[in-house]
């Protein structure tokens, strides 16, 4: 029981940091690159990357643990 709803909540969770993505890059990136017809703005544009890679890094190595708890648990 508990480790289903552990395993529901990590695979929110994912959800949830896959629609952070999505919302960050479209907001950075729109229709097209990020010169694309906003060209007056580009000294305000700033990238997503430095966001977003230690939050889904963070998001794996939470994953990696929980699969490999169960993968432990089963054998």
């Amino acid at each position: 029981m508990y480790r289903k709803i552990v395993g529901i909540a990590l695979l929110l969770g994912i959800v949830g940091v896959a629609a952070f993505n999505a919302l960050n890059l479209w907001e950075a990136y729109g229709n097209g690159p990020p010169y694309y017809g906003g060209t007056t703005n580009m000294d305000k544009w700033e990238s997503p990357w430095p966001i977003l890679a230690p939050v889904d890094g963070v998001t794996v190595v939470v994953a990696a643990i929980y699969i490999m708890g169960a993968r432990r648990r089963r054998v």
